[in-house]
């Protein structure tokens, strides 16, 4: 039922109550409702098919709120705010390829990594003094296609002409759909879309973008220079993903008149008069991890058990594994939590006891959480990721 505090469910129970209730009212107290009797079964199916109607009408509420809607659902919020859920997305990046010297290699042309993840190039590149980069692809769609640098080695559709490929550069932006959390989060981050010339309004405009993992804004309120060399009365915007251009253009579009942008990269963007102005901005900075991990492990412990634990600590943090995957793991700003990293390591069968430390690579290791600031992200290298096992 609905009510001033809300929407209130009626269970199986509830309802069957009421109906027998009813029905004592109807025939007398004396009236067998029984689980065995002809009325007792015809009240209880009814009272199902009612608690499944009921159960419709309170999803059908629940709909209406960022909260509890799920599913389409709650894509149907998004544009509320301005935004939508992000949809599955191809890994993208650059590769080498080498051959003969003037040779065209056409658009479409396969490469892969040695485990199987094929790529495609997205345009035609002449191999001018038998080398050429070219934009590549991945042919399917996840996380999974995010590749380190050098892992591209293999031609799928082999050519006299090229001999050769490699990436020389991670591959990366590939990732799944939004999830409900993952999209309720960046909602509520985005309430401040409809407005202009505030920190969150122009945070929340970079957060719409495609391909825009994270940001954050930092502002310089004084009249002078702070201590990160913003100058006064400037803000700089940190952004994790996304395209340098489009990054720029949202910048302006929110931002207030006569407050400087600041930043590292630089990008000129038009205004309807058709005068350049210059927007600047900064990318996140990466924040290498270390982590020592130590394992008693059982009898259920698998055989590749150390390098599924670094797997799934290297999935938490962001970053390359060893066989060549790249996780974009945590978000810009999002701390390393000492005990997430215990719980990865037990998402691993078989692992008993367990001594851990992590920390920086320029720093020291300990047992506690890594602080990242809000204009960083963590990123991990299977290299710096140790794990040893024992009886």
């Amino acid at each position: 039922m609905l009510d001033s505090t809300g929407f209130k469910r009626p269970r199986f129970d509830d309802l069957f109550a009421q109906m027998e209730d009813k029905a004592k009212e109807a025939f007398g107290d004396t009236v067998n409702t029984s689980v065995r009797s002809p009325l007792g079964i015809i009240l209880r199916i009814f009272a199902w098919f009612l608690s499944i109607l009921w159960s419709l009408a309170e999803d059908v509420y629940n709909s209406g709120y960022i909260g509890t809607a799920t599913g389409n659902n709650l894509d149907r919020l998004g544009p509320q705010v301005g935004i939508s859920r992000i949809l599955e997305q191809w890994a993208m990046g650059t590769v080498t390829l080498t051959g003969t010297a003037g040779y065209t290699v056409s658009a479409g042309f396969r490469v892969a990594t040695e485990s199987g993840l094929t790529y495609q190039t997205t345009d035609d590149v002449t191999l001018t003094g038998g080398t050429g980069n070219v934009a590549i692809e991945a042919l399917a769609s996840g996380s999974a296609s995010n590749v380190a640098a050098g892992t591209i080695t293999v031609i799928v559709n082999p050519s006299a002409d090229v001999t050769g490929v490699t990436n020389v550069a991670p591959v990366t932006g590939g990732r799944e759909k939004e999830t409900d959390a993952e999209f309720r989060d960046r909602f509520e981050q985005s309430t401040a879309g409809g407005g202009a010339a505030t920190v969150d309004s122009i945070r929340s405009a970079l957060l719409r973008l495609d391909g825009v993992r994270a940001a954050t804004v930092i502002e310089n309120t004084g009249l002078t220079a702070d201590g990160a060399g913003r100058p006064g009365k400037s803000f700089q915007a940190y952004v994790l993903g996304g395209d340098d251009q489009a990054i720029a253009g949202a910048i302006f579009s929110t931002k207030a008149g006569g407050i400087e942008p600041y930043g590292t990269i630089s990008k000129t963007v038009t205004d309807l008069a058709g005068e350049p102005h210059t927007v600047k901005f900064s990318r996140a900075t990466e924040v290498g991890i270390k982590v020592n991990v130590d394992i008693t492990k059982g009898a259920a412990y698998p055989a590749d058990g150390d390098a599924q634990v670094r797997s799934a600590l290297i999935r938490y943090i962001g970053g390359a594994d060893a066989p060549g995957a790249y996780y974009n793991g945590l978000n810009m700003g999002a701390d390393v939590v000492f005990t997430r990293l215990i719980s990865a390591i037990y998402s691993v069968e078989g692992v008993g006891d367990v001594t851990l430390t992590v920390g920086k690579t320029s720093g020291s290791l300990g047992s506690s959480n890594v602080v990242i600031q809000p204009y960083e992200v963590a990123q991990a290298a299977a290299a710096n990721v140790v794990v040893t096992s024992h009886v």
